[in-house]
C-alpha cells in the first residue's frame, strides 16, 4: 500500500523551475533512496512533501492520519543548548494535554532511547554530544511517535564512514519491521547498500526503478 504518492509534481521559484512533472510512489516497507547532483531539487522536494513549499502543479498524496518522521542534515545546536539528550528526544512524545509525560509516554521514550543506543549518554547535554550522537538523538526524536514514513535529508553527510553505516543499520532495523524510508543522499555506496528502490533526479528530469538497476545507472553517470 502506498504511504506516499507524488504525481506530476512541479516546483518553481518565480521564473525558475526547480523540477517538473515528477512522479513516484513510496510503498509500505520501501527504502527509497533519492540521488542526484547538487541543485537538482532534492531538498526542495522534501520541503514540498512536508508542506513547506507550495507546488506550482501536481499533487502529493499522503493517506489521512499518516505520521511522518523527519531528520534534517543540520540543526543549529551549539554547546550552550540546554536540554539533555533524553529531554530533547522527549519533545516529540507529548500526545496529551498534560504538562508531564504519562506512564505510557515514559515507557515509549525509555524504549526508544535504548533502541537507539543512547541510554549511557541520555543525561548528557545535547550540545556537548558528538556528531554521531546528535544524529542518533535526531533519529530517536523522529521515530518516537511511531511514524509510518521516515524522511532522511542528507542525514549522514557530516558523519564519518563508520557512523554512517551505524546510523543506517539502525534505520534498516525499523524498515525491516515495516517502516517506509525515504533517504536523500549523495553517497551512491550507501544508496546501493540500503535501498530497495531509487529515484534519480537530474537537471533534465528523473528516473526511478529497483535498486538492482541503480548500479548500471551509476556506471553510466560516472562515464558521462
Amino acid at each position: 500500500m502506498a504511504v506516499l504518492s507524488v504525481e506530476d509534481l512541479t516546483v518553481a521559484y518565480g521564473d525558475h523551475t526547480v523540477f517538473k512533472d515528477l512522479s513516484f510512489t513510496v510503498n509500505d516497507g520501501d527504502f527509497l533512496v533519492v540521488v542526484g547532483e547538487n541543485g537538482v531539487g532534492k531538498t526542495t522536494l522534501v520541503r514540498a512533501l512536508l508542506g513547506l513549499v507550495k507546488p506550482k502543479a501536481g499533487t502529493v498524496n499522503i493517506p489521512t492520519g499518516t505520521r511522518i518522521g523527519y531528520v534534517p542534515q543540520f540543526r543549529n545546536i551549539d554547546e550552550e543548548y540546554p536540554l539533555s539528550i533524553r529531554d530533547f528526544v522527549a519533545l516529540n512524545s507529548r500526545q496529551s494535554w498534560l504538562p508531564w509525560l504519562t506512564g505510557k509516554e515514559r515507557h515509549a521514550l525509555d524504549r526508544m532511547i535504548r533502541i537507539t543506543d543512547l541510554t549511557p549518554i541520555a543525561g548528557r547535554p545535547l550540545g556537548l554530544a558528538s556528531g554521531g550522537e546528535k544524529q542518533r538523538a535526531y533519529l530517536a526524536q523522529a521515530l518516537l511517535p511511531a511514524p509510518r514514513l521516515l524522511i532522511l535529508d542528507e542525514s549522514t553527510a557530516s558523519l564519518d564512514n563508520e557512523m554512517k553505516y551505524n546510523l543506517l543499520d539502525l534505520v534498516a532495523r525499523f524498515q525491516e519491521a515495516g517502516l517506509s524510508v525515504m533517504f536523500i543522499t549523495h553517497d551512491w555506496d550507501l544508496a546501493e547498500h540500503y535501498g530497495t528502490r531509487y529515484l534519480h533526479m537530474t537537471k533534465d528530469g528523473y528516473s526511478t526503478g529497483s535498486i538492482d538497476e541503480l548500479a548500471e545507472l551509476r556506471k553510466e553517470t560516472v562515464e558521462c
